[in-house]
């Protein structure tokens, strides 16, 4: 997974007024837990643009002013409620040998027989929790949904990998192709046809043998 860089600046003082005057001065008041002890630090209202205000996912270094550099993930942000500003940052420390897990974007790829034949796609879980080790944590979840045709439903299930667990109910839908109005019968391929047809030969073949055989008896 991809990591971004904040650089902060460590805080001694955590009352309300000291928070007040760093969020006037346009900085934003952050804590990082998981460690031995909680770190208090602060960084710029611009740091977090990269981190917050996209769909991606990323962990995250925080450097400090005094050298110091911590592992970690978003775990928590809250907004102001009018004007939609930062107001107070969550993280928690990460470490290469323990897991940890957060929620992973789920991305559709691939290009969909049911909705070439006026299907519907409909995305029911955007995103899944994830847990693995820093390292194996995948930057999204590929939902391939080139062999679904109408009816098909994509469930947890089929997006299990071998060195992350994702959390979610195994049969929770992920994503489904829909009819519609104007939705036509999925066409089958040439190769299924083929199938198709040379079981029925084989059948007939077969039916053709029994019938000349009760015959000469």
């Amino acid at each position: 997974m991809k990591s971004i860089t904040i650089n902060g600046s460590q805080r001694e003082s955590v009352g309300k007024k000291a928070t007040k005057a760093l969020r006037n001065a346009g900085q934003v008041p952050c804590v990082v837990y998981g460690g031995e002890q909680p770190i208090h630090f602060s960084a710029e209202v611009l740091a977090f643009k990269n981190l917050v205000y996209t769909p991606d996912v990323h962990t995250v270094v925080i450097a400090l002013e005094d050298g110091t550099k911590i592992d970690a993930i978003l775990q928590d942000i809250q907004f102001h409620p009018v004007t939609d500003n930062i107001l107070h940052i969550d993280f928690y420390q990460i470490f290469d040998d323990k897991e940890v897990s957060m929620e992973i974007p789920v991305r559709i790829t691939g290009n969909s027989p049911g909705v070439r034949n006026g299907g519907v796609l409909r995305v029911v879980n955007r995103s899944l929790r994830v847990k693995a080790l820093p390292k194996n944590l995948p930057d999204f979840l590929n939902a391939d949904i080139s062999e679904m045709r109408i009816g098909h439903i994509m469930t947890v299930a089929d997006l299990m990998g071998d060195n992350y667990t994702i959390l979610n109910e195994p049969n929770r839908v992920v994503c489904q192709i829909r009819t519609s109005r104007v939705a036509i019968e999925d066409e089958v391929d040439d190769e299924e046809e083929e199938g198709e047809e040379g079981a029925e030969g084989e059948e007939g073949a077969a039916e053709a043998e029994n019938t000349e055989a009760k015959t000469e008896e």
